[in-house]
């Protein structure tokens, strides 16, 4: 199982670690925008471009090449890859919780990740636990930050819905 972190330098960057070893980075073009780039630490580079009407729909591409996209479902943000027929549901724990899990179409728990806002800079941090089975895919990385940039889509969603 493994641990990260994701901590927001301000409300548009986020940075991945584990055991205080940078893994990547989440960097939005603008305050309120989908659009962001993935940076790994080997310094290849991922773009994150909103698709549809009211950008109902985030691809991940690499060089003009789209991995995966995810879209808004009804029970909670559902993950596509364009190689498989994978499909992941990132939902809410539970309906009072800010806890997020990301589960498989055998509803087995993946990841989970726990929000904590801090006051003093109006942003969110993340502690992300990882599963054995998590641990294995290839490119986890960039899935674990794109999973960071669906939980900031789900909650600019669910707000301004409110």
């Amino acid at each position: 199982m493994g641990h990260y972190k994701a901590n927001s330098t301000n409300s548009r960057e986020f940075s991945l670690t584990m055991n205080n070893s940078n893994i990547g980075e989440l960097k939005y073009s603008k305050w309120y925008s989908f659009k962001a780039d993935i940076l790994l630490a080997d310094n290849s580079i991922y773009q994150l471009e909103p698709k549809g009407f009211w950008d109902s729909k985030i691809e991940l591409k690499k060089d003009d090449k789209v991995l995966l996209y995810f879209e808004m479902g009804w029970k909670g943000i559902v993950i596509h890859f364009n190689d498989s027929d994978k499909k992941y549901l990132l939902r809410l724990k539970s309906l009072w919780s800010s806890n997020y899990i990301l589960i498989d179409t055998d509803e087995k728990e993946l990841l989970a990740v726990e929000t904590d806002f801090k006051w003093s800079k109006l942003t969110f941090d993340f502690n992300i636990e990882t599963s054995n089975e998590f641990d294995n895919f290839e490119n986890k990385e960039v899935l674990l930050l794109t999973t960071l940039h669906c939980i900031n889509y789900y909650m600019a969603f669910v707000n301004s819905t409110v």
